[in-house]
């Protein structure tokens, strides 16, 4: 005889369900209605602040496509550094391997646009958006950053940032389609959660920090 969930039962898990579902849409609204007032696709929104941090991500696909994340993140840094807002640039992402290095192609691309490579700076333990934005302030040394990504992912750092006391705000890339960042804007929806967890549950940390280091005021 086959075991079967009484009503009671049902009743509950029902619930539960519904519950974390609704906690994963107040998490995601939360966390939009705190940052987006410090976030915006208008240059004339931002403060002048002297490092610029970009959010890695690889400049291809698993496909061999390019990543268009990627290309809207660096045109978007080079409009802050010429427009004045930034007067340096801080690329911070994973460095895993020596076959994959955001880092050295954020670098690359940005030299490629005109940025001199003295003005940029690269982060190789910005393994998690939080690792980034705590290493800007604890090992590069900046209380005021701008940071560079799209509107979902930027709401994400700057939340992080300003509950580390970092003065955060996000300049806004262009965005991918629907029907190509479907994936991305849905794992969002929990990296919300999870840095709710690493923030108020788990209290957790970069997982490298070392040595500072400085970037030159100009």
């Amino acid at each position: 005889m086959k075991w079967r969930p009484s009503k009671k039962w049902l009743k509950r898990i029902i619930a539960t369900l519904i519950l974390l579902i609704a906690s994963v849409f107040w998490v995601d609204h939360h966390v939009a209605s705190y940052s987006s007032p410090f976030c915006s696709s208008s240059l004339s929104d931002m403060p002048h602040v002297h490092v610029g941090v970009v959010l890695g991500t690889s400049p291809k696909l698993s496909n061999g496509q390019d990543n268009f994340y990627f290309k809207y993140r660096i045109k978007a840094a080079t409009e802050l550094y010429f427009a004045g807002v930034v007067d340096r640039i801080l690329v911070s992402g994973d460095n895993r391997t020596v076959y994959y290095n955001e880092p050295v192609e954020m670098q690359k691309a940005l030299i490629e646009a005109g940025i001199p490579k003295d003005h940029i700076h690269l982060d190789f333990a910005g393994l998690r958006t939080l690792d980034s934005m705590v290493r800007s302030k604890e090992v590069f040394g900046q209380d005021s950053i701008v940071v560079i990504s799209q509107a979902f992912h930027n709401e994400r750092a700057i939340y992080l940032a300003r509950e580390n006391g970092i003065k955060a705000w996000g300049y806004n890339a262009k965005d991918v389609s629907a029907k190509m960042g479907f994936k991305t804007r849905t794992r969002e929806y929990f990296a919300r959660c999870k840095m709710m967890l690493d923030l108020y549950i788990l209290g957790t940390d970069p997982r490298h920090l070392g040595e500072p280091v400085e970037i030159p005021a100009d």
